[in-house]
């Protein structure tokens, strides 16, 4: 099933003008992609949002929050940040290598992990932790259940390999169909584009998936909509890596928790403490 879309439509929370984002273009669609079993047309240059979905991109920025190795597309710079974790008497964010806990920028204060059950599994689960301004002691907030990719992570994301990469990513967008949560603090762009059709690998139906997003700055440009589909890093290295809605069932790529806990995200969520998502399974 495939679903046609013109271009990326009605602006933010506070409204924007059609075609911008934080005063950027924003690339008129082209490319169809996949989505749980459903196709999606898709912003300029295609992939794979959950492999489903939408765009996404890193462009190369130097040093820009949001690119491990430094490149902008593929997570984040994280070469002055150091391990904040470290000191004893401080309490660290459980679970990670500590070459993960290095990759988490010193200017974060919300870091929202998404453990997997396994390497090859698709059940995880979701901690957002905080810490206040000047304080190496990560607090956790409650742990939600959520979906990754049927085939679980990987550290070298392929278009159509149906694991979710693995890494430390900033969150800088939002969007979705429907109206942004009072209180919402990233960007968002309400879009009657973000719509999903068919059915997800399950055979469960996709339909609302796409209410809320977040988009995970895996391989898209930072600053602009989730529905920019720019891939710095090319098609083949996939992009529209978003948390969204729960559809019943595992993703494409993406992370899915349930509406409430989107919700709950979007609130939370504030570009004044620079949060990132760090995701994979358990250990690394």
């Amino acid at each position: 099933m495939a679903a046609r879309h013109s271009r990326p439509g009605t602006r933010t929370a506070s409204t924007r003008t059609r075609l911008t984002w934080r005063g950027k273009a924003v690339s008129g669609l082209a490319v169809t992609t996949l989505v749980g079993t459903a196709l999606w047309a898709w912003p300029a240059s295609g992939d794979d949002h959950d492999k489903l979905s939408a765009g996404q991109d890193d462009r190369p920025r130097a040093a820009a929050p949001g690119s491990p190795g430094g490149k902008g597309g593929h997570g984040l710079d994280v070469r002055a940040s150091g391990d904040r974790n470290a000191p004893t008497g401080h309490r660290r964010i459980p679970g990670l290598s500590d070459a993960t806990r290095q990759r988490i920028p010193a200017a974060s204060r919300q870091v929202l992990v998404v453990t997997g059950k396994g390497p090859d599994a698709h059940d995880a689960e979701v901690v957002l932790y905080t810490r206040a301004e000047g304080s190496d002691d990560w607090r956790p907030g409650a742990a939600w259940p959520a979906h990754n990719a049927s085939r679980g992570w990987t550290k070298d994301h392929r278009y159509g390999d149906l694991r979710s990469p693995q890494g430390v990513f900033t969150l800088t967008d939002a969007g979705g169909k429907l109206a942004p949560p009072k209180g919402t603090k990233l960007p968002y762009d309400r879009n009657d584009h973000f719509v999903a059709h068919g059915t997800g690998v399950e055979g469960e139906p996709l339909e609302g998936a796409f209410d809320y997003v977040i988009a995970i700055n895996y391989n898209r440009v930072p600053g602009t909509s989730p529905l920019d589909g720019t891939r710095p890093l090319g098609a083949k290295k996939g992009g529209g890596v978003w948390l969204h809605v729960d559809h019943g069932g595992p993703t494409q790529g993406c992370v899915s928790l349930r509406p409430e806990v989107m919700r709950e995200l979007l609130r939370t969520l504030d570009p004044a403490q620079h949060p990132v998502i760090v995701m994979g399974p358990a250990g690394h």
